[in-house]
């Protein structure tokens, strides 16, 4: 029987893969856009103008969570986080856009020391990378102030549903479903909502689905390559199986996750 258990992150070789998406991300992750407006839509309906006086993003990337966050909410103190150092110089624009600064950590969320006094902590499109969910939702709960938020959106078990059925090894270690999220956060983090819709996304062809992998950097676990005949055998099949819209199709399964720190 094939082991369905997904691999370890290779963390250097998911940095190398977002790394080198990082001049395409913006524009091309579209699904990750909309989640992250999204998440900071549902928080800004629970919370209204109330402000926050240090908000802490991980995976901040491109910075589209950044910028909806920014524009939903009040924030007084800002740190930013993610893995690949680069991503500090494109978060500049968006921070100068809204009058804000912020300090930048790199590094894995799992490994950098959390700042003080946080009484929020976000991420889009992240925590699917994290191997161990719930030690990382424990450090969470110790950095919160009572009372503060926790909003993150990870991917369900439909997530890229049709690479899966092609076999497909880039899948990221933990897609968790709405109903499985109780289960991971520690007693001290009150569940407070949670939506999982999937998005679904035309791409012309097998191809194309590929190429806003790479510039998405969302394959960062593949480790096959790709010879002229087994890309022939993955388009054909992929157009047979997943037509949509006289393309194909490509499912993201978002799970959007809000908290609160008793």
């Amino acid at each position: 029987m094939k082991d369905l258990t997904p691999p370890a992150v290779d963390a250097a070789r998911v940095a190398r893969a977002f790394r080198r998406g990082l001049g395409s991300y913006h524009g091309a992750a579209s699904a990750q856009a909309q989640i992250a407006a999204e998440l900071s839509a549902l928080l800004a309906k629970h919370v209204g103008q109330t402000p926050f006086s240090h908000l802490f993003e991980f995976g901040a990337g491109t910075g589209h969570l950044t910028d909806a966050l920014l524009r939903d909410l009040s924030v007084v103190r800002l740190t930013l986080n993610d893995l690949v150092p680069e991503a500090e110089a494109g978060l500049v624009p968006i921070m100068k856009a809204h009058g804000q600064s912020a300090s930048f950590l790199s590094g894995r969320i799992e490994d950098i020391s959390l700042p003080d006094t946080l009484d929020l902590i976000a991420a889009a499109s992240v925590v699917q990378w994290i191997s161990d969910l719930p030690f990382l939702l424990r450090r969470f709960e110790a950095a919160l102030c009572p009372g503060g938020w926790l909003a993150l959106s990870g991917f369900g078990s439909a997530h890229f549903h049709e690479l899966v059925a092609l076999g497909s090894d880039a899948a990221a270690p933990n897609y968790m479903d709405h109903d499985q999220w109780a289960g991971v956060l520690p007693e001290g983090l009150q569940l407070i909502e949670l939506r999982q819709a999937p998005i679904v996304l035309r791409f012309d062809s097998p191809r194309a689905v590929l190429r806003h992998l790479r510039d998405t950097g969302v394959n960062g676990q593949s480790r096959g390559g790709w010879s002229r005949g087994r890309l022939q055998v993955f388009e054909d099949a992929y157009r047979s199986r997943f037509p949509h819209q006289g393309g194909v199709r490509l499912t993201y399964d978002p799970v959007l996750m809000l908290a609160r720190r008793v």
